[in-house]
């Protein structure tokens, strides 16, 4: 998106406090997505705030089934198309019956799913 584009469709220059970018940064052309938030970003005061979450912990008996699904399995298919897009079931049959085993495995139907978040913020002149 041009400077031009940014201004129609997002924002005049230097007229936003705040830009935030969750879980996208991934998916971005960096230094142009730098560069337009520099511009519509108030100077000197203007802040940024990008952040994004990791694979989620719920606890030895279902991590140790999805983490091998999301390192090895799920991986062809993370683009900017969706796997159902393509025709594609992310969750085989066995996958769904390993997770469903693993999850009821301790009795407690309810888990604390734990999500590590990673934040990047910072004064526009530091990006």
């Amino acid at each position: 998106m041009s400077i031009s584009e940014v201004e129609q469709k997002i924002a005049p220059k230097s007229s936003l406090d705040l830009v935030t970018a969750a879980q996208a940064l991934h998916w971005l052309d960096l230094p142009s997505f730098y560069q337009q938030v520099k511009w519509v970003l108030k100077k000197p005061h203007g802040v940024i705030a990008a952040w994004c979450y990791t694979e989620p912990k719920v606890n030895s008996a279902v991590d140790a089934v999805f983490q091998p699904f999301y390192a090895n399995d799920s991986w062809p298919f993370w683009d900017s198309k969706k796997a159902k897009d393509k025709g594609f079931e992310l969750l085989r049959n066995n996958v769904i019956e390993r997770l469903e085993c693993a999850w009821s495995e301790d009795g407690n139907v309810q888990k604390v799913v734990k999500f590590p978040v990673h934040l990047k913020i910072g004064r526009v002149g530091n990006i």
